[in-house]
């Protein structure tokens, strides 16, 4: 993909009368940019003012398979052109292509008679079909046929004028027949119309590109400014002429099989004739026109269909080429995602340019010091003798090519990517020698003493001298793997390469949407093959699920109860009995869980059947049957007896759906009866004026009879929900068993019926939603382990990190990815680390991210087809899921088991439960899991070996100096290799040739801690969402806050080694400051300070010294930290104040004032930087400028000051005294509502009111978020009106 694009930039930015070599900069900020603008449409309304009935519904009246048309396909390009275009734009397709397949057909049945070949059907393809034309023998016409071919005459007046030569649309077109979006582009044309104007449509579509192109010049408006044609490629079609001569089908019918290369010639050159000529004006076109034609440079270049892929970007913008083009991109109000792609083809376009100056020119801006190959302006002309001798070095796997031009670029380049912090001075190479060079390395590249320094071969000239010992270090570097394959330090891709650090190709992502259409791995199903599983609740056997799928065996807690699933037999059904028996299973599920769960009645056939058990776990049909003859009960209270009280169910007829328990029959009482004082019933004269007030409604009458008894019922506790807890996540029983007694009432027995489900049966509908969830899961779980190869991990780990937001569940993957996404980050750095010894923090870096980023997340789990076990379906009481899909053959489900489901969900899904699984198999196994789980994922982490037998060290240790006795005490810890502790002290400053500075052990250090950290907060605070747990890692792994344990708790500063005197004294000054600081300042108050980074970089190094001296065994290093750290770990919590910029904005959208903005400045002109900040209340200065160490800082304190005096009554700035956003936004809103804002095309930044005032709305609804017991609570409680019953 890189080499392409670098073509492409060649093809755009270089002429080619020019070499690569000489392309200047000038050439390249002068070369003819167009300008970009976005143009926005409302989107397709759903009716139209236009004919009715139109075509297309008059012919699906005779939509038939055996008419030997393909409507599956007809109808999907219709909505897709009616969507796009217009309703007549859609019919004009369907009847061209219709037309053509009707002739083509009527010609195979030879009698084609009167029916005229019309010009448009003389295309080189008439239908996008797959299969071949049907040869149907017999001699009759169907009346199918017949119908359409009539219903294709009564049309011909609107879509076909023969008449005309090439044919075109025979009527006007009113823009009321058309889109938004053809209206916007109708607008657009209006406006950029000039005599000598050409201009290009590109659209995705061929069918799109042919019906636009004969609709444009019919649009009243256009008349006589528009000539166009379409331009679509070969396709299916022919490389020579047709019969019909060379513009026989040019602008002929709908063609969506493309264009043979006879008519594409005709198109282009027409469209180089000027319009008074004849000529076209407008192409309507695909991607053939992007590249490759010859055309003239176009004045207005329109991209009417979103922007995929950025070659598609810049080569359609290249066809405006003239310094006054406009290259328009269209987008419907309200589709983000097509703006956000456009502006990141716009961000990365600079990037890819880079790129593409590298590959072709890879000489860097030279340092000062070699900006000329010869001393003091001295000027030297290359020898002859030394011409002779130069000599190249090509990559075979790249052919990427190293002369003497480009080395002493190559090496500035490298040493300009080694990081440095303000008080070290930039690496540079150095030069020694005159006529025979000596080239020395900056000792911050981490290389053996031997690959620092180079001395280079004699030359005649002190320039050719330096350049053959750069192209000597060169070559030796690029063994060494310090370049890459293709000569440069590091593609710079910042996420965006094509491989990762392994050099292994990644999928290529461009086409997965952005919410992805999947088949998700799904136990339920039918088959051939039933299965029983014996459904137990306390211990009690309650009922039996039958599925066409073996379940796992289960056990969940819920409400208090133990509820365990287990599968016993498999069903063997008598032949002739079977389809009566599954009837009956159906219909009484059916029943169940329109009673005990949805409150709605099921349509579509189950794909599981909960069924009542004899005592030896059979299906038991006589209750079956009952329930199936009598659903809804019966009125005969014969049977009952005082035997059946407090089992019995019943159901009042007046609230039918509510399930209650028979308590006594109150013979005593009746209808007429006078209620008791006290009673809810006392204000009425009788129970029977009671019950008629209670239970009438507009659509019916109360059912009280009077001549029969009142009985006492208990209402039955109903919470049915997909909801659970994994095992991880249980929380006391207490909290869900109910303590309160069961809600009791008097009804009428004879308005109420017996019932026959059974108690126990009807506790496990009640329980089936969440039996279905964990089975659910548990299979997919399982499925994944196995078709993956994944390790063995905890079965609700693994269901927790598949399982989506989406789900809406109290619990799901976001808490797993944030700690897998540390996982992660140790694992890549560990084996970048020990993969590329020889490159420094900068590179490493950079590797690091190619391998973690989202977009290498994403390839990879699609590679592995992860999407194939995710958990994306929220939970519906009302909606009953586990159903065969409606459109299905119920026959072909039950004959063959499918176990899979169609499921959308967004494609970051992906990479999040790539992160997120990780995390599962660290929290299962450690890090030796993670790293087989990972290797299984695909990911770059040097396999499934563990680090312990991968990474040995060397047996005999070495001397540690007695001076850090005291620190290895501190820390509690001994070096194995005394080396390491002395690098991982030393400053960058302070390196000479024999040894390394501690940025690669940083590097390692950092991400250690990260995940202590994170693993700590993890399992400490098992309820903080993955916003509080990365909020709070935040501020412990900051700056501020480590630097003041290295000070505090190791006194690190004392043996810091540095030859810098500028950051020695900012040590010296800053060390009082931290020693004051408190672990909780350091938390809550850390970002006030800016001590010097080599603090904290010291103490991650030491850390990372730790993990390479301990044979990389990461508890023993995590040990270490959690001791060194224990202070910050202990007052650290996941309910932190919020930082003073975020407090301030969420404070001013509270009180409503949305006239705030902070402005920077400089204190010093000679700085060239701002450094200072100031908080702006309604156009006046409340808190600054404030100037601090770094503008981070100076913004923090700015928007803290302002707080406390806006905040201040008494002050003369307070925000009530300076602020009328509430008024002014009333009275705004009595003249006037205010529209909406849209600010997708505007970048939002708090340095204007406007931004300010988004992003502390933003924040604002961030800051919100209910109690879990709340959104359980809310979740697990049923909607109480069923959907009644005529009785």
């Amino acid at each position: 993909m890189r080499r392409a694009l670098c073509r492409l930039w060649r093809k755009i930015w270089m002429p080619p009368s020019l070499p690569s070599v000489n392309m200047s900069p000038e050439l390249l900020e002068n070369s003819p940019r167009p300008v970009e603008m976005i143009t926005e449409y409302l989107p397709p309304p759903d009716n139209y003012l236009y004919l009715n009935p139109s075509l297309w519904d008059t012919l699906t009246l005779f939509e038939f398979d055996d008419v030997g048309i393909s409507w599956e396909k007809l109808r999907m390009k219709y909505h897709v052109t009616r969507n796009s275009l217009g309703p007549y734009s859609a019919d004009l397709f369907i009847y061209h292509e219709v037309r053509a397949r009707v002739n083509q057909l009527l010609l195979e049945f030879d009698i084609l008679g009167d029916h005229m070949i019309n010009p448009f059907e003389l295309q080189e393809n008439g239908m996008d079909i797959d299969e071949p034309p049907m040869h149907n023998s017999k001699p009759a016409i169907p009346v199918a046929l017949e119908q359409i071919d009539s219903i294709l005459s009564d049309f011909k007046l609107f879509f076909e004028d023969p008449s005309t030569s090439p044919p075109v649309v025979p009527i006007p077109v009113p823009l009321a027949w058309c889109t938004p979006k053809v209206k916007a582009l109708t607008e657009v044309l209006l406006a950029y119309h000039t005599p000598t104007f050409h201009g290009i449509v590109f659209v995705e579509q061929r069918q799109v590109a042919a019906c636009l192109a004969k609709v444009l010049s019919k649009i009243p408006e256009l008349r006589g400014r528009i000539r166009c044609a379409e331009l679509v490629g070969h396709g299916g079609g022919h490389g020579s002429r047709s019969k019909g001569g060379s513009n026989s089908n040019l602008a002929s019918g709908v063609n969506v099989k493309g264009m043979g290369l006879a008519r594409q010639q005709d198109t282009v050159r027409s469209f180089r004739k000027s319009y008074e000529e004849g000529g076209l004006n407008l192409l309507v076109a695909t991607s053939v026109a992007e590249e490759g034609l010859d055309f003239p440079a176009c004045d207005l270049v329109i991209r009417f269909d979103p922007l995929h892929h950025m070659v598609g970007y810049v080569q359609s913008r290249g066809r405006a080429r003239t310094k006054t083009s406009t290259f328009v991109i269209m987008a419907q109000v309200g589709h983000t995602s097509h703006l956000d792609r456009y502006k990141t083809f716009q961000e990365i376009e600079p990037e890819l340019k880079k790129v593409y100056q590298a590959r072709e020119n890879p000489t860097r801006p030279a340092s000062p010091e070699s900006s000329s190959d010869s001393e003091e302006g001295e000027l030297e002309e290359d020898d002859p003798e030394d011409l002779a001798a130069r000599e190249r070095y090509i990559v075979p796997s790249t052919g990427a090519v190293l002369t003497y031009g480009s080395a002493i670029g190559l090496i500035n380049y490298l040493c300009s990517l080694i990081p440095h912090d303000v008080y070290t001075p930039a690496p540079m190479p150095k030069y020694s020698g005159d006529y025979a060079a000596i080239l020395e390395l900056p000792s911050s590249l981490p290389l053996p003493v031997d690959h620092l320094i180079y001395r280079g071969p004699p030359r005649n000239s002190k320039r050719e001298a330096k350049r053959a010992v750069a192209f000597m270090a060169v070559k030796a570097l690029h063994k060494l793997d310090v370049f890459d394959d293709y000569l440069l330090p590091s593609t710079g891709s910042k996420g965006k390469s094509d491989y990762d650090a392994d050099g292994r190709k990644l999928l290529d992502i461009s086409e997965v949407p952005d919410i992805m259409d999947v088949f998700v791995q799904d136990p339920w199903t039918l088959g051939p093959r039933l299965r029983m599983h014996v459904i137990s609740i306390d211990g009690e056997d309650c009922a039996g699920l039958i599925t066409g799928t073996e379940l796992p065996p289960l056990e969940l807690y819920s409400e208090g109860c133990t509820i365990t699933m287990r599968c016993t037999d498999e069903l063997v059904f008598h032949p002739k009995e079977e389809r009566e028996s599954l009837h009956l299973l159906q219909e009484h599920t059916k029943m169940g869980i329109w009673f005990c769960i949805t409150g709605r009645p099921i349509t579509l056939p189950m794909t599981c059947f909960l069924v009542p058990l004899t005592e030896h776990n059979c299906i038991d049909f006589e209750a079956v049957k009952r329930v199936v003859d009598e659903p809804y009960g019966t009125y005969d209270w014969s049977g009952v007896t005082e035997k059946d009280f407090g089992t019995q169910m019943v159901m009042n007829c007046n609230l039918y759906g509510r399930a209650q328990i028979l308590h006594t029959i109150r013979y005593d009482l009746t209808a007429l009866s006078v209620p008791p004082p006290g009673s809810r019933e006392a204000p009425f004269a009788t129970y029977h004026e009671y019950f008629v007030q209670k239970w009438t409604r507009k659509s019916r009458e109360a059912f009280v009879p009077t001549d029969c008894p009142l009985i006492e019922i208990h209402s039955l506790p109903r919470a049915p929900s997909g909801l659970y807890r994994p095992a991880s996540r249980h929380q006391p029983v207490d909290k869900y068993k109910r303590h309160t007694a069961p809600v009791g009432s008097i009804v009428p027995r004879d308005a109420c019926r017996v019932v026959h489900l059974s108690q126990r049966v009807y506790r496990a509908f009640i329980f089936l939603p969440r039996i279905c969830r964990r089975a659910t899961d548990l299979y997919r779980a399982r499925e994944e382990r196995v078709q993956l190869g994944l390790p063995p991990m905890d079965d609700d780990l693994l269901i927790e990190g598949s399982t989506l937001p989406t789900t809406n569940a109290t619990w799901n993957n976001q808490r797993l990815e944030t700690l897998g996404d540390s996982v992660l980050k140790l694992t890549s750095t560990v084996h970048i680390m020990n993969k590329f010894p020889h490159r420094h923090e900068g590179q490493l870096s950079q590797l690091r991210q190619s391998s973690i980023s989202n977009r290498t997340l994403l390839a990879r789990a699609k590679e592995i087809g992860l999407e194939r076990f995710l958990t994306s379906e929220a939970q519906s009481l009302h909606v009953w899921r586990y159903t065969i899909p409606e459109g299905s053959d119920v026959v072909d489900c039950l004959m063959q088991a499918k176990h899979t489901v169609r499921r959308e969900y967004p494609r970051r899904s992906l990479q999040d439960c790539m992160e997120a699984t990780l995390g599962a198999a660290f929290l299962t196994g450690g890090i030796d899991m993670a790293l087989r789980a990972g290797d299984t994922l695909g990911l770059s982490m040097g396999g499934a070996l563990p680090w312990s037998l991968r990474y040995s060290r060397l047996p005999e240790p070495t001397l540690v100096p007695p001076i850090f006795a005291d620190l290895q005490d501190l820390m509690g810890y001994r070096f194995h290799r005394g080396e390491l502790l002395i690098e991982a002290i030393t400053h960058p400053s302070f390196t000479t040739s024999a040894g390394s500075s501690y940025q690669r052990l940083e590097f390692l250090g950092d991400a250690v801690i990260d995940l202590v950290v994170m693993r700590h907060l993890f399992r400490k605070f098992t309820d903080a969402t993955s916003g509080q747990l990365s909020a709070a890692r935040s501020r412990a792994v900051c700056g501020p806050t480590l630097a003041s344990v290295a000070v505090n708790r190791l006194g690190l500063h004392k043996h810091l080694l540095i030859n810098n005197v500028e950051l020695s004294t900012a040590i010296i000054r800053h060390v009082p400051l931290l020693e004051t600081l408190s672990p909780e300042d350091a938390i809550l108050k850390g970002w006030k300070y800016d001590p010097p980074k080599a603090l904290s970089d010291v103490l991650e190094s030491l850390v990372g010294a730790v993990l390479v001296d301990s044979a990389y065994n990461f508890e023993k290093t995590a040990a270490v930290v959690e001791v060194v750290m224990s202070d910050i770990l202990d007052v650290l919590t996941t309910n932190l104040p919020r930082d003073p910029v975020s407090e301030l904005m969420v404070w001013a959208a509270t009180q409503g004032c949305k006239r705030i903005a902070f402005q920077k400045s400089q204190s010093n002109a000679e700085l060239r930087r701002n450094d200072s900040v100031a908080v702006i209340v309604h156009e006046v200065v409340v808190a600054g400028p404030i100037t601090a160490s770094n503008l981070s800082l100076s913004k923090g304190l700015a928007a803290e000051r302002a707080r406390a005096i806006l905040d201040d009554p008494s002050h003369e700035m307070s925000l009530v005294l300076v602020c009328d956003c509430r008024k002014a936004a009333k009275e705004r809103m009595d003249i006037c509502p205010e529209p909406p804002t849209d600010q997708t095309s505007q970048k939002i930044t708090d340095e204007t009111e406007d931004g300010f005032a988004s992003i502390a709305k933003q924040k604002l609804e961030e800051n919100y978020t209910p109690p879990i017991e709340a959104v359980e609570e809310a979740e697990e409680e049923p909607d109480d009106e069923m959907v009644p019953t005529k009785v």
